[in-house]
């Protein structure tokens, strides 16, 4: 049962641990709102071309990005399969944080209404 969980996991720790990193983070960030080229990239960022293209190749191992080429440049936009898979990752703790976020919120309103009536 593990061995069929073990690639999802190794995906999501290159995905968080490409997302560790700030310049990583404002690169995956501009791509969300449209494809772009390095040079676009490093026009918007306080790093060099060689920078970019170092970090979006990490991106793309962590299955974060994909790239084509367009004539004699690569255009890089955000991989929704493998930030499918982030979410689904995510998900699978959202509901129980919102059950526990949801318990200590009741219990905190129940609280001054039982000190109330014991007042």
């Amino acid at each position: 049962m593990v061995s069929a969980y073990l690639p999802s996991v190794m995906t999501n720790a290159l995905a968080f641990g490409a997302l560790g990193d700030p310049t990583r983070r404002a690169i995956f960030e501009q791509l969300s709102g449209q494809p772009s080229a390095v040079g676009d990239l490093a026009r918007l960022l306080p790093v060099s071309r060689p920078a970019v293209s170092q970090h979006l190749k990490v991106l793309k191992e962590a299955g974060l990005v994909t790239d084509e080429r367009d004539g004699n440049r690569r255009i890089y936009r955000l991989d929704p399969n493998g930030i499918g898979e982030l979410r689904a990752y995510l998900d699978r703790f959202w509901g129980s944080a919102l059950t526990a976020f949801k318990t200590v919120v009741e219990q905190r309103v129940a609280a001054p209404r039982e000190e109330e009536s014991n007042g």
